[in-house]
């Protein structure tokens, strides 16, 4: 569409109010996520406000332009890269007000851009939080594109996924309309409308405002950690503790991924945490003590060459925060662990959102994880269909220096997510610069563009991806990487293409995601 008063897409857009951003390197640092690059963008819109973001989106979709949103730019499953090259991507970080806290409720509406690092902070003081409070990313990631992904980490032993916080949003439908589902205080009311824009990957609409529960700060922790020999004890035990709901987080990581956190982790910055959390529970006393079991501890408390698993508990009082944390114990130690020092979910848990130089390897390596959410007696045949595909390309692996790593976590009421991460020697891009630490990136080698490395690790990243499927998983972050629509039945997903068009009638709303 053009006009005398618009001459050009981009004017029409800019028109709006909202800021668009058109200079080469900017539309190609927004042109990658975590793991590649997509086609080349027309310009990238920050919308300050709601209605900015209708008017832009409104003005954009006229003009039959595809629209894109991203939120913390965290993604590396295609959320936000496209393949149709002129598409005008949505930044939102600028959206990133808390808009109202409802103590009597006990309800919190962010905009979409807001952090999930900025909201727990602003509620830490009041002794509120959400159930399900962020994701390891949170420094970064937006509420936003939580509830477009879905996400997992901190109360996910207990409260579930993102998603599982959320009672409302207000979305913003390709054509501009601003779609408020449902009331702010409960859900649902009637059919689960919030509950047809969660997970959707932007493909149904952009979240404008997002409305969680809140809940009381726990007031007491506990902290385990245990070895096991075999990944079907710890998938036993991880099982066990997650149905008994004794944990908050619960999460483990195989002998390859203990390396490399025992390589990359800083001693200095690890007491320091620790240090902080206990200042911050009224204990200097407390806080020389933990720092110093830090370092006193190093990096020998964990045995990299076993299978290690990390649990948390919280509650009211420190007598309950026990009594579950001695539950998880009995149940770790029934099914084989070995109890070790309590070091790293303590680290964590004083840093839940710390820097995000966990993006490249300890040797400056790219990485990409791949994921599968299985119920817990489908885990184990999984977990050996993952070590029988890498054992079958183990030598083309050995030969191009990739190396694996497997994180594994409980998830309330859902089972157990189990995620092969890949490492291979190329190049680090734009986001990886631009989200590292400056002074840790520095200290990383510089690697050069690997094309082998990089082909081989898209063919293992594809098979990940099909095996995952014929295992029956579930994905959160689907994007463009997971088989989600095959997944479903045929009367499923007539439902769900109806839908699509309903809401987005010429397709423009961020197409190819979700496999819309």
């Amino acid at each position: 569409m053009a006009t005398k008063a618009n001459p050009t897409a981009i004017e029409f857009i800019a028109e709006t109010g909202a800021e668009v951003l058109t200079e080469s390197e900017t539309l190609n640092f927004y042109a990658h996520d975590v793991y590649q690059r997509g086609a080349d963008l027309l310009a990238v819109v920050r919308p300050k406000d709601k209605d900015e973001l209708s008017a832009a989106i409104a003005a954009t979709t006229a003009q039959n332009i595809p629209v894109i949103p991203r939120g913390g730019g965290m993604s590396y499953t295609g959320g936000y890269t496209t393949d149709k090259a002129g598409s005008v991507l949505f930044d939102l970080a600028a959206m990133d007000r808390i808009l109202e806290i409802n103590e009597t409720d006990m309800t919190v509406t962010v905009e979409a851009g807001c952090t999930w690092a900025k909201l727990y902070e602003t509620l830490a003081p009041k002794g509120l939080r959400t159930p399900f409070w962020g994701t390891l990313s949170g420094l970064k990631a937006s509420i936003g594109g939580g509830m477009s992904q879905n996400c997992l980490f901190w109360g996910s032993g207990r409260y579930g996924t993102a998603a599982q916080s959320c009672i409302a949003m207000e979305v913003v439908l390709a054509d501009g309309t601003v779609l408020k589902t449902g009331a702010n205080f409960t859900r649902p009311y009637g059919p689960d409308l919030t509950g047809l824009f969660l997970a959707d990957t932007g493909a149904l609409g952009m979240k404008a405002t997002i409305t969680l529960r809140m809940i009381p700060e726990a007031e007491a922790h506990g902290y385990a950690s245990f070895t096991f020999e075999k990944h079907e004890d710890i998938l036993a035990a991880m099982g066990a503790i997650e149905r008994s709901g004794v944990s908050t987080e619960c999460f483990g990581f195989d002998p390859s991924l203990n390396a490399i956190r025992m390589q990359r982790d800083s001693l200095g910055s690890d007491a320091k945490a620790l240090g902080q959390m206990m200042k911050k529970q009224g204990s200097v006393w407390g806080a020389l003590k933990e720092g110093a079991k830090v370092v006193a501890a190093g990096r020998d408390f964990m045995d990299e060459a076993k299978f290690s698993l990390h649990v948390l508990t919280e509650a009211r009082i420190q007598a309950a925060a026990d009594d579950d944390l001695e539950r998880a114990r009995k149940i770790a130690l029934d099914n084989g662990a070995t109890e070790t020092e309590n070091t790293i979910p303590k680290i964590i848990r004083a840093n839940p959102f710390g820097p995000l130089n966990s993006m490249l390897g300890p040797q400056g390596e790219r990485w990409a994880p791949v994921h599968g959410l299985l119920p817990h007696s489908r885990a184990i045949a999984c977990y050996d269909a993952i070590l029988a595909l890498f054992e079958q390309h183990r030598e083309e692996m050995d030969q191009h220096g990739i190396f694996t790593g497997i994180l594994v976590s409980a998830v309330s009421g859902s089972g157990a997510i189990i995620e092969p991460c890949l490492y291979w020697p190329d190049a680090s891009n734009p986001v990886h610069e631009a989200t590292i630490e400056s002074a840790h990136f520095a200290k990383l080698p510089t690697l050069d563009r690997n094309s082998a490395a990089w082909e081989l690790t898209q063919k293992l990243k594809q098979a990940l991806v099909d095996l995952f499927h014929d295992q029956g998983a579930a994905h959160l972050q689907i994007g463009r990487t997971y088989r989600y629509r095959d997944s479903l039945d045929p009367a499923a997903d007539s439902l769900l293409q109806d839908l699509k068009k309903t809401v987005d009638p010429k397709g423009l709303m961020n197409p190819g995601s979700l496999g819309l």
